[in-house]
């Protein structure tokens, strides 16, 4: 029996919508992927954590911490930033070095993904060797080819998750050379927690690394379990079978928060929900389609019949708690006539068939999606609804062969530069939209490497007057990051990436 409590005391069992398609660093970053990456892999900075009105542990975007960098030395131009390291040890007990770093690095810039776009495309690197130096064994530099605001602060992503190379090394072949394959399944790195069951679309399970740096995490072990639908999410964390429930809708949550032995949480966060346009499809190449679908929202009845009045409109491409917002330019309301006349200028005048996906399992979108199926329907615009798995949407958005689609992300770099280079930079990877303005492009490329603060969010209001008055997207909600646990279950957090953290949680 003593056994049996401390196990039932050191496990968390979790239950979401979806499980990560993919434990790849250079896998899309959908939320479930996010929140993986979050525990399974360590970066190499991070932000200190400090309590909000609410009590609630969040970052302090004002102070960095070193994380697997025990410390770091910034050059006075910012052109270039050294690491030095800590003697973190990972999963499979070997210690950090700067070869994993450099190994790591060499692997995400031959795979011209993810890591490759942030240091080609962010910060400007055109060459590995000129760029990535080894020190010595606990120390390596990285030399831009210019200035940078973001040489510090854009080390704190989970994207940046530094590999264990000793241990992915075993798993490599001939036809997989960096082991994408072996890390699409599994996980080597020197975070908190290691994957030691995978199973698509069923469960992850995810196993301490008592030899974690920052200490042994309080929780052995967290079973994160796949329930589509949220109302047997619901049902599972009031019987106590389940400890968290992760996206319920906000009737549950409401419903929820007046429960006996159960708690809500949220932070408004920065998330920003929308819906996607392809603006390379007709007819969404015209600007004035894309208002005009902007206009046909009615966003105070979704406020009021979906979100119970908790969610906030999405006014800007810039997430409301980061440097630079402004919603000042954001004029849509709900005005049909409007939107007809928009329609017509752009000789639509008798409306128009497209598509809107949106994943398989997420109420939410599929409640949104049937009121503006009705909404734009009043406008002549008659839209096949969609439901996709997730892993289908994604592949469809990324190769660009879907018109409409639901997009909930977060920018993690609270930076309006990072922000909007990341989606709406013709250039960028995860432009998924196709939107191209040539002075959007310009004036985010410049503030990638001017270091005036004052004019770069000068230019950043800019950006965002242009991208509103533009509308490559409908804009929606920030629904914000809420969470329904068991009373008992301690340590809920919020950081960018809207992931849940397991390393701060414990049971009592």
């Amino acid at each position: 029996m003593p056994s049996f409590a401390q196990d039932v005391t050191e496990t968390l069992v979790v239950a979401g919508p979806r499980t990560p398609e993919s434990l790849e660093l250079d896998y899309p970053s959908t939320e479930a992927v996010q929140e993986a990456r979050k525990n399974v892999y360590e970066r190499l900075l991070a932000y200190e954590m400090v309590k909000n009105e609410d009590g609630v542990m969040v970052e302090n975007f004002d102070k960095l911490v070193g994380a697997l960098a025990e410390s770091w030395e910034v050059s006075p131009d910012r052109t270039s930033i050294t690491f030095k390291l800590r003697p973190a040890k990972s999963h499979a007990g070997n210690t950090l070095t700067a070869d994993d770093v450099m190994w790591t690095f060499k692997r995400g810039w031959d795979l011209k993904a993810t890591f490759y776009w942030y240091m080609h495309q962010m910060l400007k690197i055109q060459d590995f060797d000129t760029a990535f130096q080894k020190i010595d064994d606990m120390t390596v530099k990285v030399q831009l080819p210019g200035p940078s605001p973001l040489i510090e602060r854009l080390w704190v992503n989970s994207d940046l998750g530094i590999i264990d190379a000793t241990e992915v090394k075993k798993h490599l072949t001939d036809a997989d050379p960096v082991g994408q394959t072996w890390l699409s399944t599994n996980t080597a790195s020197y975070s908190p927690y290691k994957v030691t069951t995978y199973t698509p679309g069923r469960e992850i399970v995810y196993e301490a690394n008592d030899d974690y740096y920052r200490g042994a995490p309080k929780l052995k072990k967290v079973i994160f379990r796949e329930i589509p639908n949220s109302s047997n999410r619901v049902a599972a964390l009031q019987a106590g079978s389940i400890d968290v429930a992760e996206w319920l809708l906000p009737r549950e949550l409401d419903l929820l928060s007046k429960a006996p032995k159960v708690k809500v949480e949220k932070v408004f966060g920065n998330y920003i929900h929308r819906i996607d346009l392809n603006n390379t499809i007709e007819p969404f190449t015209n600007p004035k389609v894309r208002q005009a679908l902007n206009y046909l929202v009615p966003r105070d009845q979704i406020g009021k019949a979906i979100y119970f009045g908790t969610a906030r409109q999405t006014k800007s491409p810039v997430s409301e708690i980061y440097p630079g917002y402004t919603d000042e330019f954001f004029a849509y309301s709900e005005d049909v006539e409007k939107a007809k006349a928009l329609l017509t200028e752009a000789g639509l005048a008798e409306g128009f068939k497209t598509e809107l996906g949106y994943r398989t399992g997420d109420e939410i979108e599929e409640q949104i999606a049937v009121i503006l199926k009705t909404a734009f329907a009043r406008a002549g615009i008659d839209v096949q609804l969609n439901k996709l798995p997730s892993s289908t949407l994604v592949e469809r958005y990324s190769k660009g062969t879907i018109p409409m689609y639901f997009l909930r992300d977060m920018a993690i770099v609270p930076d309006a530069a990072y922000v909007t280079n990341l989606w709406l930079n013709s250039a960028s990877m995860v432009d998924f939209s196709r939107f191209k303005n040539e002075e959007v492009d310009k004036l985010i490329d410049k503030n990638l490497t001017a270091t005036d603060e004052a004019a770069r969010l000068a230019d950043m209001k800019r950006v965002q007057e242009l991208v509103v008055e533009n509308a490559p997207w409908v804009f929606l909600f920030n629904p914000g990051y809420q969470l329904a646990l068991r009373d008992n279950i301690k340590g809920y957090s919020w950081y960018t990436p809207n992931g849940n953290a397991w390393f701060d949680f414990h049971k009592e």
